[in-house]
């Protein structure tokens, strides 16, 4: 082959590509769609076109991707207290197993863009992949002889990252729990009553009390609202939410997420940790610079109902998700916001059948004064739950957690923050792994058993009669 022959085959080869890709970046229009390779699981369809949330480099390999991966979930394995850290697969002494299983990557386990082996929890590894390091559990735990490994992760016994519902000491701890406990324990409540006496509440502020500029105090409907809320009521007052420090002359027309963290830092970080609200995370970028404006830096927008992979109302297809879809603007009514704000859009099985449930008839009687404040079960109340948080100056608080994914994958993490401040361990575990219950919305009994107690009481037994 002639050097002129060989010229015009590596010219070909690099400007056909290029050509190519500036023709889709006219067709599409900057929409990066055409870029995706395969279809994106359902914990990241949302940021899909950011290419770069995971993808930070165009050089490297795994390790440029465990970088992302863990800039966004580092934090919430650290307070899971991981059950399978990188430290594990770092130790010289688990070399033969990293090398047959590499757990020390995420993409190891995790793969995007590859929905034909895409399981839950967007694993795409076969569901027996605990065998390449417990292969001897059998030998090692005699009650577990015969267990099938495709069992591990979904028999209510084992979760990879994530254990902190089902060790051992736990699942003897609470063998013998009643299926209902008789006073259910309602975190917020506990603590606010814990700090009644150090809580200042200021002057309680009144319609005429409005600090807004007199074109905007002349909505009587407006300032009416605003009079009868919490913001009034602890002393927040128009320009609270409509100005900024840095800039107090200007009025602020529609406050977003910015203003409202500026109170409210806890529920706006796990907001932008849920799929309600990822897209509007700091450092999420559509895209950057490049030819005919394709990779122009642009911030996504706020995440859509009709985007959503779950079943939702025609009528909320196109309304934007932020912090006053839910709340409202100046009236935030929070029983309003804990049912009929979720039924608003949600059209799934398991919202429709709330409304026949046990948990709406609590909550029903709790709105209608019948029952103590926190007895009432809404969407909120199990997929909100309050959490506890340290301030800097060491400080314990509790707020509602806006993050209503944190523990639905897998929903055992339901354990320990929800189901078990109302019910027995073995009821909750029983009802979780029960599918048809779980679309009923708990209307019923379960129809599992999950072994995981019985498997931890026989474990016990052999341990002592071991010892003896």
């Amino acid at each position: 082959m002639s050097r002129t022959v060989m010229l015009w085959l590596v010219w070909i080869s690099l400007t056909v590509p290029a050509a190519l890709f500036v023709l889709a970046a006219i067709v599409y229009g900057g929409n990066r769609s055409f870029l995706l390779i395969g279809k994106t699981s359902n914990g990241h369809h949302q940021i899909e076109l950011a290419c770069d949330a995971c993808h930070i480099s165009v050089f490297g390999g795994p390790e440029v991707l465990q970088d992302a991966c863990v800039r966004c979930h580092g934090a919430e394995l650290k307070a899971a207290n991981d059950s399978h850290p990188l430290s594990k697969f770092t130790d010289p002494r688990n070399a033969d197993r990293t090398a047959i299983l590499d757990a020390r990557h995420c993409v190891t386990c995790h793969q995007e863009h590859r929905p034909a082996i895409t399981r839950a929890m967007g694993v795409t590894l076969p569901d027996d992949y605990c065998f390449h390091c417990h292969a001897d559990i059998g030998e090692d735990r005699p009650s577990h002889e015969g267990l099938k490994f495709t069992t591990c992760a979904s028999a209510g016994c084992h979760n990879f990252h994530d254990n902190r519902a089902l060790y051992g000491d736990f699942l003897l701890k609470h063998a013998d729990e009643p299926d209902q406990r008789e006073t259910p324990r309602v975190v917020l409540v506990e603590f606010l009553k814990s700090r009644k006496d150090t809580i200042k509440v200021p002057r309680t502020l009144v319609a005429t009390d409005a600090d807004a500029p007199a074109v905007h105090r002349g909505d009587i409907d407006v300032v009416t609202a605003w009079a009868g809320d919490a913001h009034a009521r602890t002393g927040i007052n128009c320009s609270g939410c409509h100005t900024a420090k840095a800039e107090p002359a200007r009025w602020i027309a529609a406050p977003g997420l910015e203003t409202c963290k500026t109170c409210h830092a806890d529920e706006a970080r796990t907001f932008v940790e849920g799929k309600h609200g990822m897209r509007l995370r700091d450092g999420l970028m559509a895209s950057h610079d490049g030819p005919l404006g394709l990779f122009r830096a642009a911030k996504l927008a706020p995440m859509t109902p009709g985007e959503a992979r779950l079943p939702m109302k025609m009528d909320q297809t196109r309304t934007s998700l932020g912090c006053n879809t839910c709340h409202s603007a100046h009236h935030y009514d929070l029983a309003t916001a804990k049912v009929e704000r979720c039924a608003g859009c949600h059209d799934d099985t398991h919202t429709k059948a709330y409304f026949a449930s046990p948990h709406y008839e609590l909550f029903k009687k709790e709105v209608a004064g019948l029952a103590p404040k926190g007895s009432g079960v809404s969407c909120a109340t199990c997929h909100m739950p309050p959490s506890e948080t340290r301030r800097p100056d060491g400080s314990k608080s509790v707020f509602a957690t806006h993050n209503q994914n944190d523990n639905l994958r897998p929903n055992e993490k339901m354990v320990r923050s929800v189901c078990g401040n109302c019910h027995g361990l073995q009821f909750t575990l029983d009802a979780l792994a029960d599918r048809a219950l779980i679309a009923s919305n708990f209307t019923g009994l379960s129809g599992v058993h999950i072994e995981s107690i019985d498997w931890a009481q026989r474990r016990a037994r052999e341990r002592g009669e071991h010892r003896q």
